[in-house]
This record gives C-alpha cells, structure tokens and sequence, in this order.
C-alpha cells in the first residue's frame, strides 16, 4: 500500500451542504501535541502547505480576536498569502478562524476545527469551512485543495513522528 492510499484511508473530505467542505483526519498522536502543531508558530513551517512550498508566518496571535498570515513560496520563488482572524481559541479542543486567500480578497471562509482525544492515544481533527456561496465552495474544490491537503497532513504527520521520538 502506497503512503497515498495510507492517507486516503485516514482523510475524509466530503461536502455535505451547499456551502460547506467536511474533513476528518485521524493523527497517531496525543491531542495536546497536535493542538500545539496548530498553535505554535515555530512548528507551522515544519508542515504548513504541500510538499515543494516554504510557509513563512508572518503574523500568528493565537487567541480569540488574535489574527494569523501566513506566505507560501513555491519552488519558483512564486509568493501567496494566506491570512485571518481567530474567532474562538479553546485549548486543546478548538479553534474557529477565518481563512482568505489574498489572491481573492473579500472570499473568507470560516473553519472550525475540533480536537477530539481517542482512547488509543491518538487524535481525531474535524474541520468544517463554511463559504458565503456554493460556487466558492466548489471553487476551493476544484483548485486541488483536497490533494494539498493530503500533502500537509502528510507533512504533518512527519512531524508528530519526529516530536515523538524526541
């Protein structure tokens, strides 16, 4: 079984509104270790983006009201930003922000991402996006978000692996 098939088996994407995009995703890590990967603006970099990207934290108040902005850079030297404000912090459970794309400025999602401790140690990660329309929704499913995503949490998990080991 390849790594994708792996993934594919412990990443469920699903829309099941007009406006909304389900993911659940299962960490082999204690709940506290992968809120603090949310959290901490050191680690975002060790995982933040697909593989080939440079994530750069330009802005990251991690608390309610706080706001984030974070710049990936592509292996041609291409930038994007990425930013938003955090609507609710709960450690270790919860986080709602909102999330917007400065390539297209004024379509702002809100993400509320739940942290849920399972009995075997690991960690269950729902998030649901909320667009203001169905055709951004559809929009961000059809700019390859779902393969990105699989990509960073790939790098994430890389990364609870190796804060594991010490």
């Amino acid at each position: 079984m390849t790594s994708q098939q792996k993934d594919a088996r412990r990443t469920l994407v699903t829309t099941p509104g007009d406006r909304d995009i389900h993911i659940e995703r299962i960490f082999d890590a204690p709940r506290d270790r992968v809120f603090a990967t949310y959290t901490d603006p050191e680690l975002i970099p060790e995982w933040w983006g697909p593989r080939g990207t440079t994530t750069i934290v330009d802005v990251m108040d991690v608390r309610t009201g706080g706001s984030w902005r974070f710049v990936t850079r592509g292996e041609d030297g291409s930038e994007t930003g990425f930013r938003g404000t955090y609507r609710e912090v709960t450690p270790p459970e919860r986080i709602v922000q909102t999330f917007e794309w400065e390539g297209m400025p004024g379509h702002v999602s809100v993400e509320s991402a739940t942290f849920e401790e399972l009995d075997d140690g690991r960690t269950r990660v729902v998030t649901t996006s909320v667009f203001h329309t169905t055709e951004e929704r559809d929009g961000m499913v059809g700019s390859g978000m779902e393969g990105g995503l699989r990509e960073t949490y790939e790098r994430l998990d890389e990364l609870l692996a190796r804060l594991a080991a010490g």
